[in-house]
């Protein structure tokens, strides 16, 4: 049974000045788009989570950046009495609207928007990845593997914001008094990592300190395997798109990962085997921070010999 509280990212919401580009950008990452209209698109995860491409601002905040970049991220609460218990918290010093969805709107301390909604379902069946063969952990027998195909992005696993490091305490206070959200690594000089109740990734959110500026950093998708990390990054350089880290594993969460920049702000990172937490992880505090990764590719190929 699923924890009460916060489930899961329901939805993220960009504004962008070139929607055909953008929209070529996710379909060409593997998300499902499931409308457009002259100023709008939809994508969808296999889970049900969606995500917005706006040309139009109109009722959404003020953006903290200039440019494309990420306006609002929408969180699904357990249920009406959990989501009413919510709103109530954010908005007791702030203003906070209902749209005709019943989506609740109002605005972090950074003044990044966050919408509250009751957690939608999903339809998507979970199936076994890859069996990987190792001496004494056999679990491919006379089956060859393939080329995964299509890198189909299971959920959006986290969110990342940069946020100006004066008044990072608040902004971090802001989701763990009002929302419930669980500290699980502090790393003093860089940023917080939390997750919702409803979820056991090691984060679903990350608050990340900069000296002066607010802004998204990126949206992570959880891919089912290394291999769909490796071929949905491949195919992404195939169709132009720029990749903006090597291939690696990280630090805290322990996820592979590959990067790419998003033409309609920041960055989307393809993400697979993040270390899953209970409640006995607690909150780890960082005095200095970890190393970014485990591992990055390298190579001297290309060098002189």
């Amino acid at each position: 049974m699923a924890k009460m509280g916060i489930q899961r990212i329901e939805s993220v919401v960009y504004t962008v000045d070139d929607l055909e580009t953008c929209v070529r950008f996710f379909t060409d990452f593997g998300l499902d788009l499931i409308a457009k209209e002259e100023s709008h698109a939809v994508f969808e995860t296999k889970i049900g989570q969606t995500l917005h491409l706006r040309t139009d601002p109109a009722g959404l905040p003020a953006a903290v950046e200039n440019g494309n970049t990420l306006r609002e991220v929408v969180w699904g609460a357990s249920d009406a009495e959990e989501l009413a218990a919510f709103v109530a918290a954010a908005g007791a010093d702030r203003e906070i609207t209902q749209d005709a969805d019943g989506v609740f709107h109002t605005v972090d301390e950074t003044g990044f928007g966050v919408g509250l909604t009751v957690a939608g379902t999903s339809e998507y069946e979970p199936v076994d990845p890859r069996g990987a063969n190792v001496t004494g952990f056999v679990h491919r027998v006379n089956a060859a593997l393939s080329s995964v195909g299509q890198v189909r992005p299971l959920r959006m696993c986290h969110v990342a914001l940069n946020i100006p490091k004066d008044g990072r305490e608040a902004a971090v206070a802001f989701y763990v008094d009002r929302l419930g959200f669980i500290p699980t690594d502090v790393v003093k000089p860089m940023g917080t990592f939390m997750r919702v109740p409803g979820d056991a990734d090691q984060h679903n959110f990350l608050l990340c300190h900069r000296p002066d500026k607010a802004g998204v950093n990126h949206v992570s998708f959880e891919v089912p395997g290394f291999d769909d990390v490796i071929e949905g990054g491949n195919h992404m350089i195939e169709k132009g798109w720029s990749e903006a880290r090597r291939l690696g594993r990280h630090t805290v969460g322990s996820n592979v990962f590959r990067f790419v920049h998003a033409p309609c702000g920041g960055r989307v990172e393809l993400a697979a085997d993040m270390d899953r937490v209970d409640d006995t992880y607690g909150t780890r505090v960082h005095d200095e921070t970890p190393p970014h990764h485990i591992w990055t590719l390298r190579t001297n190929r290309e060098s002189p010999s």
